[in-house]
């Protein structure tokens, strides 16, 4: 089973790189909505800006990330794009990113969240209308967009509970994975 949702850093760029190789020509552009060489993909990682951006990864039982979101960030504003890789499609991860990165913008005082795909990416749409977020489609894209309401206690706690989880559920994998004394 996938851990929970987490952030990355700088460090993890490596990572992403191969998360990204991972997916074929055809994920690639849903994700990025044009075709993305290995090059452009290594521009792309090495430019996020990781003190102002936030990008979240889900691990699988092995430790690589199999699925990630970046969330680039501006003062009022933020764009998600996410993937998951195809063996772990299906099982709530990319909505769990995509709820993470709500919470994460929100917290931030981000006013609207916007995402922009090719309208054929029907996972990312229906992610899109679940979250009520406003979608137009014009020819071959899609863009949508959610206006987040103000951080409150609630979201702020949620997101520090979120935090905490992941930190115990680290620690109750590496308790799992130690030799047996």
């Amino acid at each position: 089973m996938p851990g929970l949702v987490h952030a990355l850093g700088p460090s993890s760029r490596e990572e992403l790189i191969n998360h990204f190789e991972r997916l074929d020509a055809r994920d690639r552009g849903l994700r990025f909505g044009h075709a993305v060489s290995s090059d452009r993909l290594r521009t792309y990682i090495e430019g996020i800006d990781f003190d102002r951006d936030t990008v979240f990864g889900v691990r699988d039982d092995d430790g690589s990330l199999c699925g990630v979101t970046h969330l680039a960030c501006w003062p009022d504003a933020a764009e998600i794009g996410l993937s998951v890789l195809p063996a772990h499609r299906g099982k709530g991860l990319a909505q769990a990113m995509f709820d993470r990165a709500v919470l994460r913008a929100r917290n931030r005082g981000t006013i609207e969240l916007f995402m922009h795909c090719l309208a054929e990416n029907g996972a990312m749409m229906h992610i899109a209308r679940k979250a009520g977020m406003k979608v137009v489609v014009e020819h071959t894209e899609g863009d949508a967009y959610l206006e987040l309401p103000p951080p409150d206690a609630f979201s702020l706690g949620q997101e520090m509970v979120q935090g905490q989880l992941v930190l115990l559920d680290w620690a109750l994998r590496a308790r799992l994975l130690q030799p047996a004394r």
